[in-house]
């Protein structure tokens, strides 16, 4: 069977820790596939508010997840910190892809790679809508490698 890959994050945009909880913790005892999708959630929600912006408004427009991808590298217990960087990738007329990757602090081990989909959308209208200029310059820019 093929294996998903993502790619690497290059250039970060963001960086974050997040503690895993109780509530991330499955019947094996260890880190659910569930919480993962909650985690980048966390992470995207915190970028976000680093720029000011909230997911019904980043530069005048709002966003929606198309699509998500989830690798786990390894497992992850309760009380574990969690290290994320988040890069941009990909971007399109309407959208780009969002890369998580996250480490355990204390040993610096891989515990997840994650992609979203993130689709920029006019609530009042109800469709699809341009990423939006200061986005895509601002972002655009990073994911070449070109500082701004």
């Amino acid at each position: 069977m093929a294996r998903l890959t993502l790619p690497e994050i290059d250039n970060p945009v963001f960086d974050c820790r997040l503690d895993i909880r109780i509530s991330d913790i499955n019947y094996g005892g260890h880190l659910g596939n569930d919480a993962a999708l909650r985690f980048a959630h966390e992470v995207r929600l915190r970028f976000l508010q680093s720029l000011d912006c909230t997911e019904m408004d980043v530069y005048g427009a709002g966003i929606i997840m198309s699509d998500a991808a989830v690798i786990y590298r390894n497992e992850a217990f309760h009380g574990d910190t969690l290290a994320f960087s988040l890069g941009i990738t990909d971007f399109s007329r309407c959208g780009c892809d969002f890369i998580y990757q996250a480490r355990r602090l204390s040993d610096n081990a891989a515990i997840l790679h994650i992609k979203t989909g993130i689709v920029f959308f006019d609530y009042q209208q109800r469709k699809a809508t341009a990423v939006p200029a200061a986005f895509a310059a601002q972002f655009r820019l990073k994911q070449e490698g070109v500082a701004t």
